[in-house]
């Protein structure tokens, strides 16, 4: 234990918080201080993962023990304001300069403004979940801890590690879409500043030094300063906004209408092909959602910020998608610098440097938010022991997690420095479509089961309603990718689909409400969104797919081998030190029972004490009393005495009189004789 001061400025006294172990050390657990640990672990693999699979986590911990894992607090200095701008400046830059021009000229045609209507509405019920969770979990795991309490270990592991996949592939894409940009902007071709490899597979031989710059610039950045990003990430979207203003006025005075004759070239499939690819332009909220330990009022500033932002965003990708499309025929459009290439198409040459501008400052605000991101799933990540532990460590003067965004960017830019756009774009949609599946599902979990409150009927019902949902989400969406004419599989699966949510809506009651703020129309909602993104799925490319398998392939092997040893070794030690904790408090309070029974007995001899000196002082007032009762009789029979010496002196006075009285008698009848 690790006794650590801590002063909120509201007179917060010393508290105890549960420091990483041993953080000089890169995987302190127990199963990796020696071979012959490591070797018995392997052997309890069966009895581990049996343990881990199911385990959930909960809130209070992920609050409060999981964040005091990184040492130093985050410093709370956003508001609503600045995840508002966070949020635009995330998600805005990469998916609309970049994908744009692919979707309308392979996949979609003019009709990529339906299509990233679809990908915005699957991604905004999505921001409705994440905004739930993270205002009842504020914390820096983002949905890796909203899974972890509602799914268990082995599934937010799973989870977390698409998610970090999903970031590493997003930040190296819009790093080598800020050379292709810059290239344009020196009017040079893109893979004019990229170093050739021909000795490398085609799809990685254009080596990027360009995007490990900028990477590693805006890295310094993220490390040093959350407020200060704000800031920076605030002015560069507020620039980035006047050029796309300045792209739909200018652009929809070169409009030719007759460019929308053919809107769906590819037909239905197509477009919900490019609304696969689309889902790219949406990443980057989830990592707002990182924020929660960071923002002054989570409960009001988180709901304003992701879902302001979000809507924000979709309505500009539709503006800017439909006003592409009607300067320039679609299979006329460039697929590296769409809008930037289109205004010299129509003329406009002087325009395309301001285009080129406004996509490198849109790009660096994805560059950074995405950092910012990645840095804090990682941290979290760390703090359940699924990495090192070293890289959960919070910097103490600058409030952020310094270790964990210098290895997410050397990440990013290895990433970057190889891999084409094309392959990368794909990777990410189907990581995304995954994860937002998972967190679907989840929300609908957190509402209809709690422990100790909801009976197994009810659990096991849970359960069935669940797996129809998804099993029928994934047929819809298979029953699509293989091409299957006719309508009664789609009925089906739709119908199957539906009578489970109804099911789950009228059979079961709610076993937790909201406490702040909840999303609506709950379970249709998040079962609509489950099925939405695996009908999409469907539409992603096989290559995409097997890569997806491949890297999940990756992430169970070392979860078996390192990350399933280490959570295990950490909850054992966690269950030791809660247990020796109850016990300090046990032993605590018996003794202070001790001391209570101990004070009373003293005062209970003090108040007999007291009584008997009353007794005592009673019986010495009553003897008093009699002593003084005597004096006065005496007094009185003293006073009776003199007063009958005073009445016998009166007597003998007037006896003395007499006599005297005689005396002169005889006196004066002397006298007369003597004559």
């Amino acid at each position: 234990m690790v006794l650590v001061g801590e002063n909120s400025g509201q007179g917060n006294n010393l508290r105890r918080r549960r420091g990483c172990g041993y953080m000089n050390n890169f995987l302190p657990e127990e199963s990796f201080q020696s071979w012959g640990n490591y070797a018995k672990a392997l052997r309890s693999i069966r009895s581990r993962f049996k343990d881990r699979l199911l385990t959930r986590s909960m809130d209070h911990l992920e609050l409060n023990e999981m964040r005091a894992r990184s040492q130093h607090e985050m410093k709370k200095t956003l508001n609503w304001w600045d995840i508002i701008w966070f949020g635009i400046g995330a998600v805005m830059g990469a998916g609309v300069f970049v994908l744009t021009g692919q979707a309308a000229r392979n996949d979609a045609g003019p009709a990529v403004l339906v299509s990233y209507l679809i990908s915005g509405l699957a991604a905004l019920l999505t921001v409705l979940f994440y905004t739930e969770f993270s205002v009842e979990l504020p914390v820096a795991g983002g949905s890796f801890a909203y899974l972890r309490v509602e799914l268990g270990d082995f599934a937010a592991f799973v989870a977390a590690g698409n998610i970090l996949f999903e970031y590493v592939i997003a930040g190296a894409s819009v790093a080598r879409s800020w050379t292709s940009y810059f290239a344009t902007l020196c009017n040079h071709k893109p893979d004019d500043l990229r170093i050739n490899a021909s000795f490398l597979a085609e799809d990685y031989s254009h080596l990027d030094p360009i995007a490990v710059v900028i990477s590693f610039i805006i890295c310094i950045g993220a490390s040093l300063s959350i407020k200060g990003s704000s800031r920076f990430n605030a002015f560069a979207t507020i620039v980035h906004i006047l050029v796309i203003v300045f792209i739909l006025i200018v652009g929809l005075t070169q409009a030719n209408p007759n460019n929308y004759s053919n809107f769906a070239p590819f037909g239905f499939r197509g477009i919900l092909k490019a609304s696969s690819m689309l889902f790219f332009a949406y990443v980057g909220f989830d990592g707002v959602a990182t924020l929660g330990e960071e923002v002054k009022n989570p409960g009001r500033d988180i709901p304003i910020g992701l879902v302001g932002s979000m809507l924000v965003v979709i309505t500009t990708y539709s503006l800017l998608a439909a006003t592409l499309c009607l300067m320039q025929p679609y299979n006329e459009i460039d697929t590296d610098a769409p809008f930037t290439l289109a205004f010299q198409a129509t003329g406009l040459n002087w325009a395309k440097f301001i285009v080129a501008f406004g996509a490198l400052k849109g790009m660096t605000t994805v560059l950074l938010a995405n950092i910012i991101g990645q840095a804090r799933y990682f941290t979290h990540f760390a703090r359940a022991h699924l990495a090192p532990p070293i890289l959960a460590v919070i910097n103490e003067k600058t409030g952020t997690p310094m270790n964990a965004t210098i290895i997410m960017t050397v990440a990013n830019s290895i990433v970057a420095f190889f891999t084409s756009l094309d392959v990368l774009s794909n990777l990410l949609s189907i990581a995304t479509l995954f994860i937002f599946t998972l967190v679907a599902i989840a929300l609908i979990v957190r509402r209809y089961y709690a422990t100790g409150v909801t009976s197994n009927l009810d659990r096991n019902k849970l359960v069935g309603f669940l797996a129809l949902i998804i099993f029928s989400s994934v047929g819809l969406s298979v029953t699509w990718a293989v091409g299957k004419n006719g309508w009664i599989p789609y009925a089906v699966a739709v119908g199957v689909w539906f009578f489970a949510t109804l099911g789950l809506n009228l059979t079961l009651k709610e076993a937790r409400k909201p406490k702040i703020w909840g999303v609506p129309l709950v379970p249709w909602l998040p079962s609509a969104s489950i099925a939405i993104n695996l009908f999409i799925m469907g539409s992603i490319d096989g290559s995409s797919l097997y890569r997806f398998l491949i890297w999940t392939a990756i992430l169970l092997t070392y979860y078996l081998f390192v990350g399933l040893h280490a959570s295990y070794d950490a909850a054992r030690r966690n269950e030791r030190e809660g247990n020796d904790a109850v016990e300090a408090r046990s032993i605590e309070a018996d003794t202070q029972r001790e001391s209570n029974i101990a004070t009373e007995a003293r005062d209970i001899e003090a108040g007999v004490g007291t009584s008997t000196g009353r007794e005592d002082n009673n019986a010495v007032g009553a003897t008093n009393m009699e002593v003084g009762n005597r004096e006065s009789t005496e007094i009185e029979s003293n006073s009776a005495i003199d007063a009958a010496n005073v009445r016998a002196g009166d007597r003998t006075s007037v006896e003395t009189d007499g006599n005297n009285a005689i005396k002169a008698t005889d006196g004066e009848g002397g006298g007369k004789n003597m004559h």
